[in-house]
């Protein structure tokens, strides 16, 4: 019997990088796993990859409406969750006198607001001692340069998860959060970078990284499920995945 046999799973992001991550490792351990994107090629490369195994939908976090779509997946497929894994976000470098009002909105719009909407609608879903892991990130101690809004945003998701801890304690769920630093995925977190610009992030990531590389998919999965299932006695927090950036060590 898998580790996960018989779990109810959604992960909100999941059709590349570190939600696709998270998606194979509970297949692997024989959950039932309903994911979510808003690329349609993406979607396809992911049933191609998986087959039957897994349910998908194709959501734009940012619409509230399909947090609704959503929901009715979940009460059809699976008919509950035991574990939801929130990995939405997109990102825009630019200096604070650089910033346009659509960049700032539209990062709010899915980092922010499609975090927090998704989980409120699925909230009744949730069964009680379950668990919720956000994707936060790095940038919320750091203060990278070139990237404020999008450190705001995932300063927003971090609020949510110590709030929503505090909130669902009477049901025994559990709220914590994961931050990545520089991870090995194919947008390299930088959603509308050029190769040149992905290329230059690399190397400054392992430059300025204490542990002088990225990190893989592989170990950011770990932790999630980590805090997903085995940390049973761990709520509120934030676990930084990041080769000891955001620690000011090295």
């Amino acid at each position: 019997m898998g580790v996960y046999e018989g779990r109810r799973a959604v992960v909100v992001g999941g059709t590349h990088g570190m939600g696709l991550g998270v998606v194979e490792e509970l297949l692997a351990g024989g959950a039932r796993v309903l994911l979510t994107g808003n690329n349609e090629k993406n979607l396809e490369e992911v049933r191609g990859r998986l087959g039957p195994d897994v349910h998908t939908l194709r959501a734009n976090a940012a619409e509230v409406a399909d947090a609704d779509r959503l929901a009715e997946a979940v009460r059809e497929h699976l008919g509950g969750i035991d574990f939801l894994h929130v990995n939405v976000g997109v990102s825009e470098l630019a200096p604070a006198t650089g910033v346009t009002e659509e960049s700032y909105d539209w990062m709010f719009a899915v980092n922010a607001k499609g975090a927090f909407f998704t989980v409120q609608r699925l909230l009744p879903l949730l069964a009680d001692g379950g668990s919720i892991v956000f994707t936060t990130s790095v940038t919320n101690q750091t203060g990278t340069p070139g990237m404020v809004v999008y450190s705001g945003t995932k300063a927003a998701v971090r609020a949510f998860s110590r709030v929503l801890a505090a909130e669902l304690l009477p049901r025994g769920i559990r709220v914590n959060s994961v931050a990545p630093g520089f991870i090995h995925t194919p947008s390299g977190g930088f959603t509308n970078a050029t190769d040149a610009e992905k290329a230059e992030m690399e190397r400054m990531g392992d430059t300025i990284t204490p542990m002088k590389r990225h990190g893989t998919v592989a170990e950011v999965a770990r932790a999630v499920l980590f805090l997903g299932f085995e940390a049973t006695f761990t709520t509120g927090v934030e676990l930084p995945v990041d080769g000891g950036l955001g620690q000011g060590i090295g």
